[in-house]
């Protein structure tokens, strides 16, 4: 049984924060790639155990660039294999594109930034036992592909979360920001803090403060569920 993750970043400086810590801590091996940067993707998913395609400020609609092709490829590859696949944020984006839904903008050029009140649904009452406060950081959102199972609205955006078979998920928040990246975030890209529905860096650090626990521990419960520790799995595959 495979011991590794894949992990996809977009940027030199980007950090798989809370998630890829998680990941660490039950047992497995982080395989991060960039392929921005041109870092090579694997062709076949057979030496990972999952895989996780984290946010970007580029979009999924840039055809023009060879690693979102290369990412959308990689999408094919871990649904047909059944890989568990976590997308956030524009890693969600590319497997909807992928599967033929739209990814754009708000209608009405409204932005996602800072903490934003999600809603299960029905079908998303298991992994959202209740509404939360989720922190975004986005301009475009997704539609639900056909055949996918929406799992979570929001607001400005109404889709959040969906899955697509057994073990592919799709959300558009960002469990993984630590207090330390939101800080950086709030500084490097200051400039997007004045778009319309964005929230100020002194209002999301203070949401950050008052909703951070229930993302955390949405986090752990979604991990429990998605990939259980690797001692665990060994387990339950007499491994």
């Amino acid at each position: 049984m495979s011991q590794k993750v894949l992990l996809v970043l977009h940027q030199a400086t980007s950090d798989p924060g809370r998630v890829g810590e998680a990941i660490r801590t039950r047992g497995f091996e982080l395989d991060m790639r960039i392929p921005a940067i041109g870092q090579p993707l694997p062709k076949t998913m057979d030496d990972h155990a999952a895989a996780v395609i984290f946010g970007g400020p580029m979009s999924a609609n840039d055809d023009h660039e060879e690693f979102i092709r290369e990412e959308t490829k990689l999408i094919d590859i871990l649904l047909k294999s059944e890989t568990p696949y976590l997308g956030i944020c524009l890693g969600a984006q590319i497997m909807a594109r992928a599967l033929g839904a739209r990814v754009s903008e708000h209608e009405k050029g409204l932005r996602e930034v800072g903490y934003y009140r999600l809603t299960p649904t029905e079908d998303g009452s298991t992994l959202f036992e209740k509404p939360m406060m989720a922190y975004q950081w986005h301009r475009e959102g997704f539609d639900v592909p056909a055949g996918a199972t929406l799992l979570a609205c929001g607001e400005f955006f109404p889709n959040q979360a969906f899955q697509v078979g057994k073990n592919a998920y799709g959300i558009q928040f960002h469990p993984e920001v630590t207090e330390a990246m939101n800080r950086r975030w709030v500084t490097k890209a200051s400039h997007m803090l004045s778009d319309p529905g964005a929230q100020s860096r002194e209002t999301q650090l203070e949401g950050r403060r008052i909703y951070d626990t229930e993302m955390r521990n949405w986090l752990d419960n979604f991990l429990d569920h998605w990939l259980p520790p690797l001692a665990q799995r060994q387990a339950a595959f007499g491994s």
